[in-house]
């Protein structure tokens, strides 16, 4: 084994990453998603991962679809001040103020996105493909809290741009085959 760093996911799942990275791995990480409630909830992970390991969030990512409601878009962009507190105790999620407003003010803002796209999947869809850079232009013009790593690392994750797995990585084939987005030219 090599004393190098790993360099890429591919590579440090190989080198050993226990789960929960080999089954996010080999069966989540730039799979398409479908659904807002899917798409929200891969957002409220990544926002949640700043500045934190990715191991953290994906061992309470059940804690977070339970204290997000299911990532139900309606009922998140509805919370009020008692929500905020609830979630604010909640130990089994990540307990920061800024990302939890994030997760209500991005609820709300994939709502305002419907009556032109239909959702936040419509939204992805609509201005599917672009570059990286007119990406995050985007995000950060519609979302909060969305940096430059968390927007790639969403867009890598969910499909909409390609880089999850090594040309040798045999999970890479099953991602070809579910078609992501980033497959399609448009």
């Amino acid at each position: 084994m090599s004393d190098a760093p790993p360099t890429s996911y591919c590579d440090a799942v190989r080198r050993g990453l226990p789960d929960p990275h080999r089954a996010y791995h080999d069966h989540h990480y730039g799979f398409p998603l479908d659904g807002d409630a899917a798409l929200f909830g891969r957002l409220i992970l990544e926002i949640n991962q700043a500045g934190l390991s990715w191991t953290t969030i994906l061992r309470k990512e059940a804690a977070f679809e339970r204290a997000y409601d299911g990532f139900d878009v309606d009922r998140v962009a509805g919370y009020g001040e008692d929500d905020v507190a609830r979630l604010l105790a909640d130990a089994s999620i990540i307990r920061n103020r800024l990302k939890v407003r994030a997760a209500v003010t991005n609820a709300r803002a994939i709502v305002a996105l419907r009556p032109e796209y239909g959702g936040f999947q419509g939204w992805l869809d609509a201005h599917h493909p672009l570059a990286l850079d007119a990406w995050l232009a985007r995000f950060k013009a519609t979302f909060t809290f969305v940096g430059g790593e968390i927007v790639r690392e969403f867009l890598v994750s969910t499909g909409y741009l390609d880089g999850a797995h090594d040309p040798d990585c045999p999970v890479r084939a099953r991602v070809l085959d579910a078609r992501p987005p980033w497959t399609r030219t448009g």
